[in-house]
């Protein structure tokens, strides 16, 4: 399945309305609902507020200051003071509801997109980069935040004055209203034009921000291969192509974001024109006061300003989009290996723990790398599969313990097909431990705990028991500090072959009844990799091995050898038959 989010972005379709993204958008900011209530009506207060202004600002000018009854003055002096402090109040509620709800949404956001992203198959981790999904998480989740808490309340509210305004225009005089608003007609038919190009643009820009955190990430997880190569000019170099890229994308949103200003202020200073030629006219004719063209242009001008605002807040709604739209891609995606109803109708016998029945596997847009495979895996016995490199042994194991499913033919575990188990089914039942594992930061106790909800509440004393019961005890002394020894993030600061060790002993704990080890003793030396062969034996004798290796003492007691390349699995015999299939690359008759 194609879980690219680049191309998947590049293949979407354009076309989905503004009003479509907006509802799947808001179904984020149900729970919210009622601090949102509580907003709009603050900013009802607030628009209405602002909009009953200059028709008392007008009616003061004709009634009493025209005719000298300051007394009036003075009252409605006081109104409009009261009215301006209450408007203040209503604007500083309405803002410090909308940022609880914008942090609500990010926290929220960022919580679902998480286990969105914990929902998936390994495939789609390995047709992203990690920095690309980082930038998701935390920068596209940002601008949608943003202008919820900043600009979401402005844009509504600029709205409400905006139509508000138009009403009392259209109501004081409505040819000259209608002349006043007419270049809003053609401004609207412009932004309706202009705002695909806008949220083009700012996708790229959004896409080429990613880019740049991989392309860190990337940089600054292999330091150490950067700094024994000594090549910091190829991953500078890479860097600067990245930051120019971003810097390029960034000047054309910036761009694209500003355009609507300068053409939104001349449509302003159009109206304001005609209002004030128009205006004069019909003074002069009797049919108009000064009264009502002061309040006039005091609602030309909360029209048209409100347009100003929203070019800005219309542009941030574009970046809030096309963040969305990259975070929907994620939220839309559905893991192609979903749990299934056992359908194998396979008389299974009940000794082997693994069968693949004519099972075939390529990865997406790859070569097939395995190609018809029939085994048998039975219980208590173990396994090794050699091969040179790339010929298919880590993907066999994968597909062993469900990393991934085959694109042809079933494999059962005890007897079952293996996607009828639950994940937590098959993790209790499969052990796998990496030639590289990867470790958090914390304690060896917290690593090797990791996962295992049968020790989850052991305390020291009773976890150390627990190790000395299953002969884990001396791997654990090999660490300066124990259990308590602290591990960093990726496991830095200890070596590779400890990293294994705590890798081996979570693994063990478990007790699986199906245990892969996938060159898990290669960074080992050879008096520990004796010691966790004594381990190994100590297991229950229903559990199966299966060895992954390419040191030949690795595999020497095998109870069974496979060979594998050129997409076949083949019982290699003896020790001695598959040294040779190693040396010949192939298999011999």
């Amino acid at each position: 399945m194609n879980y690219n989010l680049n191309s998947l972005l590049e293949n979407a379709d354009r076309r989905q309305s503004t009003f479509a993204s907006i509802k799947n958008l808001f179904i984020h900011v149900v729970e919210e609902k009622s601090i949102l209530i509580k907003a709009f009506i603050a900013m009802f207060i607030s628009a209405g507020l602002s909009l009953l202004s200059p028709i008392i600002i007008g009616h003061v000018i004709d009634k009493y200051i025209q005719t000298k009854v300051y007394g009036g003055v003075l009252i409605f002096s006081g109104i409009l003071l009261t009215m301006y402090i209450t408007n203040l109040g209503a604007g500083y509620v309405q803002t410090k509801l909308m940022g609880t709800v914008g942090q609500n949404m990010l926290f929220n956001l960022r919580s679902v997109v998480f286990n969105k992203l914990q929902s998936l198959p390994l495939d789609f981790f390995n047709q992203n980069k990690a920095g690309d999904l980082i930038s998701r998480i935390n920068n596209d989740t940002d601008k949608i935040n943003q202008f919820f808490s900043q600009s979401l309340m402005q844009f509504v509210r600029f709205i409400l004055v905006m139509i508000g305004a138009a009403v009392f225009l259209l109501s004081i005089n409505l040819p000259l209203g209608a002349a006043a608003l007419s270049p809003a007609i053609l401004i609207w038919l412009f932004t309706k034009v202009i705002s695909p190009w806008i949220k083009r643009k700012n996708a790229v820009s959004l896409q080429s921000i990613g880019s740049l955190s991989s392309a860190v990430q990337e940089s600054l997880t292999n330091f150490k291969v950067i700094v024994a190569f000594n090549r910091r000019d190829y991953f500078r170099d890479k860097f600067k192509e990245a930051n120019m890229n971003t810097y390029s994308t960034a000047i054309a949103a910036g761009v694209a974001n500003n355009f609507l200003m300068p053409v939104y202020s001349f449509f302003s200073n159009i109206g304001q024109m005609i209002v004030l030629t128009f205006g004069i006219y019909l003074i002069a004719r009797g049919d108009f006061s000064i009264g009502l063209l002061i309040s006039f242009l005091a609602y030309i001008t909360s029209f048209y300003n409100p347009l100003r605002q929203l070019a800005a807040l219309w542009a941030n709604f574009q970046v809030a989009l096309a963040g969305w739209d990259r975070i929907a891609l994620i939220m839309n995606l559905e893991n192609d290996m979903p749990v299934v109803d056992d359908a194998s109708l396979h008389n299974a016998d009940s000794t082997y723990i693994v069968s693949f029945k004519n099972v075939s596997f390529a990865y997406p847009d790859g070569a097939d790398v395995l190609h018809n495979i029939n085994f048998n895996l039975q219980r208590g016995k173990t396994y090794a599969f050699v091969g040179p490199t790339g010929g298919g042994k880590t993907t066999t194991a994968s597909l062993i313990a469900r990393l991934y499913d085959p694109t042809k033919g079933i494999i059962l575990l005890d007897g079952k097909d293996i996607r009828s188990y639950s994940p937590e089914e098959r993790t209790s039942k499969i052990g796998f431990i990496l030639q590289e594992p990867f470790l958090f930061t914390g304690s060896v106790r917290d690593n090797i705990l990791y996962g295992n909800n049968n020790y989850k509440d052991f305390m020291n004393g009773k976890l150390h028991e627990e190790l000395v019961n299953s002969g884990l005890q001396s791997l654990i002394e090999r660490f300066e500090s124990g259990l308590d020894t602290k591990v960093q993030t990726t496991g830095e600061g200890i070596s590779l072959g400890q990293k294994q060790l705590i890798a081996f002993v979570r693994t063990i704990l478990r007790k699986p009844d199906l245990l892969i080890l996938d060159e898990a003793t290669a960074n080992i030396d050879t008096v520990t990799e004796r010691l966790l062969e004594d381990i190994l034996q100590k297991l229950p004798p229903t559990s199966t091995k299966v060895i992954i290796a390419h040191r030949l003492n690795t595999i020497e007691n095998a109870d069974e050898i496979y060979f594998v390349n050129a997409g076949e699995v083949t019982p290699a015999g003896s020790l001695n038959d598959a040294v040779n299939m190693l040396l010949h690359g192939k298999r011999i008759s």
